[in-house]
């Protein structure tokens, strides 16, 4: 485990880089708000990370409390890394981070790699109220788990139970909504978000 490096400067802001400012260690607490994960799920959602940074990242983490790391039972048997409540508390930080980053974001690029669970933190911030919400695009399907203050914020794959509502849209909507250049509202009465469910949440978005 490496010495934590420092600004070694008496600012909040400073202190908060000495903790998350190392490259990695934010789009880690990204995939960790999905819930626990496995060191090879991380690994195959954070393209580009070599093996030796992953792990000195996650044993960063884990001793500056964001993270902590146990067993499952038999038989999984296999290691899995998750958010401690300080970590969790990252993610208006992201949520912040991704608006602010709604400008450089552009035309995806030929080198871009994507996954679909990516879109859940922008759409995450585009909906209000609280429900369990299944996305299906192109690249695949996951879920959000709106107002939630406690737990996962989103997973991949179909929601584990009946959504309150289901979105089903294409991948240039998706981006659009990213990029800020649609809300999820003006999408659904274009009828480029197709809306389903008979939660409160899908409600509100049909008759917005």
């Amino acid at each position: 485990m490496s010495p934590r490096r420092s600004y070694d400067q008496y600012c909040s802001a400073a202190r908060a880089l000495d903790v998350v400012g190392d490259r990695w260690t934010l789009l880690i607490v990204r995939e960790l708000l999905a819930g626990a994960r496995r060191y090879t799920d991380l690994h195959a959602d954070l393209p580009g990370v070599s093996t030796d940074v992953l792990a000195s990242r996650l044993k960063d983490m884990e001793r500056d409390g964001l993270t902590t790391r146990r067993r499952l039972p038999p038989p999984g048997a296999a290691y899995v890394y998750e958010l401690t409540p300080r970590g969790r508390e990252l993610l208006p930080v992201l949520q912040a981070l991704g608006a602010w980053g709604q400008a450089e974001l552009g035309e995806r690029r030929p080198t871009d790699a994507v996954r679909a669970h990516w879109f859940a933190l922008p759409l995450l911030r585009a909906l209000e109220g609280e429900g369990l919400v299944e996305v299906r695009l192109e690249e695949g399907d996951f879920h959000l788990y709106v107002g939630a203050e406690e737990g996962p914020v989103y997973g991949d794959g179909p929601a584990p139970g009946d959504p309150d509502a289901l979105l089903v849209l294409d991948t240039a909507t998706c981006t659009a909504v990213g990029r800020g250049e649609v809300s999820v509202i003006d999408a659904v009465r274009d009828g480029r978000i197709t809306v389903s469910g008979d939660g409160t949440l899908a409600k509100a978005l049909r008759e917005a």
